[in-house]
């Protein structure tokens, strides 16, 4: 997988660094298939008893199968995958509402995973020193239209058309930790009718 390559000089982003194993009554994983081999390379240096209190959420590529299967080998006391990140989520907050103090939460993947993840964990009352994240994958962001409130996925392009309100939106470096998202506004609001070149920049 890619490393990451998060530009440093925005200082709202979090900063990422490389997941590790933290002393804890439970441990949960989360990632999706960016991060996959983050979570078996931790796993495979384990120590002896570590599975047995991993809990594992996996989103997968769709038809991917090869690192289901890789996950589901390392033996975790909980395994499951789920088809998108929004699921995961959901499913995340199934888990930590029945989490113990001691608990570690460790996310790989893309930034949209990662800051939806830490969102959650923050809700279900984990201290931020239990929460470990490594960035893998595209470097696409996850944008609020600041005009209507949408959030838009996967954003590659800067500029972005919001798809609720056709705004062209300025894709901003500022990041918001409580949205997990990067905030768009709109770029030509003066006039509309200017015309603004659409470049791939974020991949």
């Amino acid at each position: 997988m890619s490393e990451s390559l998060i530009e440093e000089s925005i200082l709202s982003r979090p900063k990422y660094g490389q997941l590790a194993i933290a002393p804890g009554l439970a441990h949960y994983f989360v990632a999706d298939a960016s991060g996959a081999e983050c979570v078996i390379r931790v796993a495979q240096t384990a120590p002896k008893g570590f599975m047995e209190k991993v809990h594992i959420l996996y989103v997968p590529t769709p038809g991917e199968n090869a690192l289901i299967t890789a996950l589901y080998a390392l033996g975790a006391k909980r395994f499951e995958h789920v088809p998108t990140i929004d699921a995961a989520i959901a499913k995340l907050g199934d888990w930590l509402s029945g989490s113990k103090m001691g608990s570690q939460l460790y996310l790989a993947g893309t930034e949209g995973l990662i800051g939806r993840a830490v969102a959650k964990g923050e809700e279900c009352g984990l201290d931020h020193t239990a929460v470990q994240c490594e960035h893998r994958g595209s470097l696409a962001r996850r944008v609020q239209c600041v005009h209507c409130k949408t959030m838009i996925e996967k954003v590659t392009t800067q500029p972005v058309k919001c798809p609720s309100c056709d705004l062209l939106l300025l894709v901003r470096d500022h990041y918001s930790r409580r949205l997990a998202a990067f905030q768009g506004v709109c770029i030509n609001a003066e006039d509309p009718t200017e015309e603004v070149e659409i470049r791939e920049v974020f991949k």
